[in-house]
């Protein structure tokens, strides 16, 4: 099961929080291509906020003092039946996200789609530091964005 919850830590999202929540939920409808395993619980809390909050949580915890798109943790814990349960983490830049969109000329939303479905690529163990985990990790999020009929964001 999938459990989540939106939080604003940004004056600039309380009125996107409606739109976000139908994207997430959309997003859930691709499980599958997503790798969620269905025998595990996830509990994932998304944080939308702006470049200072989102630059204090990279240096402190990347080590990175500069900031981000999104960041995401995640953490396993087993349960007493064995099971392994993940509590993540998502946080989002407002700030950073407008800077790209006027940068690529995207829509706002499309690019928000992209950058919740490669968190929750990262929640189940995708990564991106070698090419050939770039390109997996690449492909499923083009192929998850073309279901929503959203462009290819790598053009």
């Amino acid at each position: 099961m999938i459990f989540y919850s939106v939080f604003t830590k940004s004056n600039h999202w309380p009125r996107r929080v409606s739109r976000v929540n139908v994207i997430i939920k959309k997003i859930l409808n691709y499980k599958r291509e997503l790798k969620f395993t269905p025998k595990k619980n996830y509990y994932c809390n998304i944080i939308l906020a702006n470049d200072k909050f989102i630059k204090k949580l990279n240096c402190k915890y990347k080590k990175n003092n500069k900031t981000t798109d999104v960041l995401t943790f995640v953490s396993k814990i087993y349960n007493k039946n064995n099971t392994e349960e993940k509590y993540c983490d998502i946080i989002f830049s407002i700030d950073t996200i407008k800077r790209d969109i006027r940068k690529y000329n995207i829509d706002f939303y499309d690019h928000l789609t992209h950058l919740i479905i490669h968190s929750f690529l990262h929640i189940n163990d995708f990564m991106h530091n070698k090419i050939k985990e770039y390109l997996i990790m690449k492909n499923i999020e083009i192929k998850i964005l073309k279901k929503m009929k959203i462009e290819n964001p790598y053009y």
